[in-house]
């Protein structure tokens, strides 16, 4: 069963969230309805690789885990940016963790029938690049037979790699579910196509949301590749010249179409890199709404919503989630935020830049440059 069957998701609430500030408290399958002819729904369509890969640091034969955070070489996925935690599993909160062995560059790590070495540590001890060996068949297979989903405390039984797919999952390439798209059913696809509401995708390798250390958490998200389909770039260009909305199903759709924004309101198509955090003051060129999941202010899913709305509105929100007994994390309720105009003289500047590859081939995205300017 996957998430977007369960029943606890056709039971799911959804608090919308008026520019006006007024709030309104409806079943999620209400999300059927609330749009109107003429505006486009995107999605991302990234399936989840099973990214935590548990083994043993070799050369001190100390238990391990590897959480692949980063593409390095995109779609290559014999090279990683990696989180190492020590023993322990994810039925203990991230933050109570134990620190992995002393890692040095050129250690080797055995993660099931994978073998990897220790490229380079970064400037946090946790953090690090990670090489495997062997081709990328090899790789993947390795990946998808040992590697389970990355898992939080907050959901205690162990989750199967499909519990964390949505309904339109297409390539592995995301870290954590691109988990708004949980919301997305048939029924809701369907009811938007009769009542002529635009739906389009998108790839974007949705990042890991918690390293379980504060200071990394800052840094949150890495860089991420992504892929916007000619279709849905002129998809955004008819809704944008016919003044209807973009409404994105979660923070991964909004960082890339973000990045890819002309100064217009379209986006470009092809492949680039969405880099830097969407926060307080970063000006939105291209999204008008968002759904989203409930999202605690210090994570950097919150902070993109404070580019959407006010502190206040904001603030609203959370006490109409305490008072519905919303359920937060990535299998709970959702909000669906319409973006206020904002007073950009009283916020402080932010980015949200796009770097496409200018290699020969389209479909590999070269990460030096951007692990040099960030890492080094």
């Amino acid at each position: 069963m996957i998430a977007a069957d369960r029943p606890d998701r056709r039971a799911a609430r959804l608090l919308v969230v008026e520019a006006d500030g007024a709030t309104r408290d409806l079943p999620r399958t209400e999300l059927a309805i609330l749009f109107d002819a003429g505006d486009l729904v995107i999605a991302n369509d990234a399936a989840t690789l099973p990214a935590s890969l548990r083994g043993t640091h070799l050369p001190s034969n100390e238990a391990i885990e590897i959480r692949l955070a980063g593409w390095l070489t995109f779609p290559d996925p014999t090279n990683f940016l990696a989180i190492a935690f020590g023993a322990g599993d994810h039925r203990m909160r991230t933050e109570n963790r134990l620190p992995p062995p002393p890692l040095s560059p050129g250690d080797h790590l055995r993660l099931g029938r994978l073998e990897a070495v220790i490229e380079r540590l970064l400037d946090h001890p946790r953090l690090l690049e990670l090489r495997f060996r062997g081709n990328r068949a090899a790789v993947l297979a390795g990946v998808a037979q040992h590697g389970r989903p990355i898992q939080y405390a907050n959901v205690r039984e162990p989750l199967a790699l499909w519990n964390v797919w949505t309904k339109i999952a297409a390539g592995p390439v995301a870290f954590e579910a691109p988990s708004a798209g949980f919301a997305l059913d048939w029924r809701t696809l369907q009811a938007w196509r009769r009542r002529d509401v635009g739906f389009a995708t998108l790839t974007h390798a949705a990042g890991v949301s918690s390293t379980g250390d504060p200071a990394l958490d800052l840094r949150l998200p890495f860089d991420e590749p992504y892929r916007i389909p000619e279709r849905t770039a002129a998809q955004v260009a008819r809704a944008k010249l016919r003044g209807s909305r973009i409404i994105a199903i979660g923070t991964s759709v909004v960082r890339a179409l973000e990045a890819a924004a002309n100064p217009d309101g379209n986006v470009r198509a092809g492949n680039g890199i969405a880099t830097g955090r969407i926060a307080l003051g970063t000006p939105l060129r291209v999204v008008d709404a968002i759904l989203t999941g409930v999202h605690q202010p210090g994570e950097s899913h919150f902070e993109l919503l404070r580019a959407f709305a006010y502190d206040a509105l904001l603030a609203k929100a959370s006490a109409a989630f305490a008072e519905h007994r919303y359920r937060t994390h990535e299998f709970g309720d959702s909000m669906l935020l319409n973006r206020q105009r904002l007073d950009r003289s009283r916020t402080e500047p932010g980015s949200a830049r796009d770097e496409a590859s200018t290699l020969g081939d389209p479909m590999i995205l070269d990460f030096q440059g951007f692990r040099k300017r960030h890492f080094d």
